[in-house]
């Protein structure tokens, strides 16, 4: 199993993990969208435990909102990170888009779709598409 690294905008913050992924997704959920500026994230779930922080950890911080799993960022250039309710579940997800390491395969599903604005276009990616979480 290889290890793939991942970074913030800003470089602060640097991770590894494992690059066996449990799932892809696309989570289209309105927090995600918001975290985004988008129609959601795109994300690797593995075991929260396979997570490293190897540098920056006093800069990640964790929004909890009210409904739905935590979210944490970098409190020096804002990149998210994590969600998924890291590091305080079992599993998380890991943004693909702060993994610096090429890896294989890719998001296998839409969830949230039934979130998305009237505005947002999803692509012909004959992706299966969850009105909520799958």
């Amino acid at each position: 199993m290889a290890t793939l690294r991942g970074s913030c905008q800003c470089g602060g913050v640097q991770f590894e993990l494992p690059d066996e992924f449990l799932s892809m997704t696309f989570c289209h959920c309105t927090t995600c969208q918001r975290l985004s500026g988008g129609i959601g994230t795109a994300n690797g779930r593995v075991r929260t435990d396979s997570i490293r922080i190897v540098a920056g950890e006093e800069l990640v911080r964790t929004y909890q909102p009210d409904e739905g799993s935590a979210k944490s960022f970098c409190s020096v250039c804002g990149a998210n990170l994590f969600g998924g309710g890291w590091p305080e579940s079992e599993q998380s997800s890991v943004r693909l888009s702060a993994i610096d390491t090429p890896f294989e395969g890719g998001p296998g599903l839409h969830q949230y779709v039934r979130s998305l604005p009237p505005w947002a276009m999803l692509p012909d990616d004959g992706l299966e598409r969850f009105e909520i979480r799958r």
